[in-house]
């Protein structure tokens, strides 16, 4: 069965972060779609108390499945009435910009009232 959401286990996050290079903080967590044990896809994330700034999302490849990950981990942030998002460096903005996400380029920030709105709207 495929499962959605937050990953739980702290070790499991810092070990998602380490493998893709990405450096952890106490602020960092992951939303993952996983089958089991098997990870299909995540977006590493850090989130304190005014924003979110997603720092990794995968797989591009499955713009659908990116997109959910996307969308739930943003909701991560709603359901803390925190609605500041943004994007590092890190993450392909042609892909952002493909699935209408991208609020403002120069000041990286995401369009978290998307999340209201119908799922993967491709451009």
């Amino acid at each position: 069965m495929i499962t959605l959401g937050p990953v739980r286990n702290e070790a499991k996050v810092k070990e998602l972060f380490a493998e893709r290079n990405i450096e952890y903080s106490e602020v960092c967590d992951c939303v993952a779609a996983l089958d089991g044990d098997e990870v299909l896809g995540l977006c590493l994330y850090s989130l304190d108390k005014e924003k979110i700034t997603v720092l990794h999302i995968e797989p591009l490849e499955d713009v659908a499945l990116a997109d959910g990950i996307l969308r739930s981990t943003l909701h991560v942030a709603a359901e803390r009435n925190i609605m500041n998002a943004f994007y590092a460096k890190t993450v392909p903005e042609d892909f952002l910009n493909k699935i209408g996400f991208i609020k403002n380029a120069q000041e990286k920030t995401l369009d978290i009232d998307k999340l209201f709105k119908s799922c993967c709207g491709c451009n």
